[in-house]
């Protein structure tokens, strides 16, 4: 895999697009990024500036970057990885035009919609800083470069919630995972815990059902997933369910060996040894860029009218991390796509003043 150097996206020196300058071979995740790097080498001067910057790269940001691309806005995408939480969905239903995809396959596509039919400029790289000023925004990178706009979309969607006991963060990826994993081969025929009681929790049990051994699945209270769910996932005969337990440590040289629980209002820990643990306990949204510019509610998301615009003029959110109703792929798309238009609409305000 290459660099390419404009954006900083993993390329495959196969495929990619190339140039030679002084000898030395370019690769580019597609020609909009080799003609910025060409224009940008005989300007000298690199571009900062632009009408809007998108902040995310999942499905929401995704959708707007295309959109500011067909509606031929000044815009930049920056993210620091593209998916967001969909890459991690092993099964997306219903989705037009699919009646079934992959996570991983529709973040491919939106991915080739962006830089191959829809370019705009994009950056891999994670945003640590916005400073409003009077006239536009300051957004200043992990590298330290600052960019500038008259309008942001933010579109940093939510993570998984984590647990905070010993053992988890050293073995995250080594038998600790947040959510599906996409090579179950880790934990085929070896015994794995789920963590949470949700229907993400219980989905998570079904999907492991034909794969792993025996199951664990540990709620710190009674499991709060649909009935209909519940009522399948108790029919697993090799399931195991500790409701009103809580977890206490995750042990293993290297991997994951096992995990501490606890009965709660007892002080009696029980040992589970297990190879995979899947914790699958909520999101929180990513608020923290612009927490202290705009409103958010009491479940810490941004608040949004129904444009998508938030409480600071020329912020303006969408996806998951927004107040809107429904944590869904399809609809932070949707959500994505009103945002760029109503902030194309106070773009053009802007410059008509």
């Amino acid at each position: 895999m290459k660099k390419d150097p404009v954006c900083n996206m993993d390329v495959d020196e196969r495929d990619a697009v190339t140039t030679e300058c002084d000898g030395v071979v370019h690769y580019f995740c597609s020609q909009g990024c080799r003609e910025k790097f060409l224009k940008e080498r005989e300007c000298k001067v690199p571009r900062t500036s632009y009408d809007l910057i998108i902040i995310g790269g999942g499905p929401a940001g995704l959708t707007a970057a295309v959109y500011a691309a067909t509606l031929k806005m000044n815009a930049l995408l920056i993210t620091k990885d593209l998916g967001g939480q969909a890459i991690d969905s092993t099964k997306v239903e219903n989705y037009m035009g699919f009646d079934f995809i992959t996570g991983p396959e529709l973040v491919e596509k939106f991915q080739q919609q962006l830089v191959r039919s829809h370019y705009i400029d994009h950056l891999m790289s994670e945003v640590e800083k916005i400073a409003p000023s009077d006239e536009c925004f300051h957004v200043t990178t992990s590298e330290l470069k600052t960019y500038s706009a008259n309008a942001l979309l933010i579109a940093t969607g939510m993570t998984r919630r984590k647990l905070n006991v010993p053992g988890e963060e050293a073995l995250q990826r080594r038998g600790v995972f947040y959510g599906n994993i996409q090579d179950f081969s880790f934990v085929q025929g070896e015994p794995v815990s789920v963590l949470g009681g949700g229907n993400s929790a219980l989905q998570m049990v079904e999907n492991l059902a034909n794969v792993a051994g025996d199951i664990y699945l540990v709620s710190d209270m009674k499991l709060t997933a649909d009935p209909v769910i519940v009522e399948r996932v108790k029919r697993i005969p090799h399931l195991e369910i500790y409701e009103d337990f809580k977890v206490e440590e995750f042990s293993g040289q290297g991997s994951l060996s096992g995990i501490t629980i606890r009965e709660k209002g007892t002080d009696e820990p029980k040992t589970v040894p297990v190879k995979g643990a899947f914790i699958a306990i909520g999101f929180q949204p990513n608020v923290s860029l612009v927490s202290q510019l705009v409103n958010l509610n009491e479940k810490g998301e941004v608040m949004v009218d129904p444009d998508c615009s938030t409480s600071y003029p020329g912020i303006f959110a969408a996806g998951d991390l927004t107040n809107a109703f429904g944590k869904r792929i399809i609809i932070a798309c949707g959500e994505g796509a009103k945002a760029a238009l109503a902030a194309r609409q106070y773009i053009l305000t802007l410059k008509r003043r």
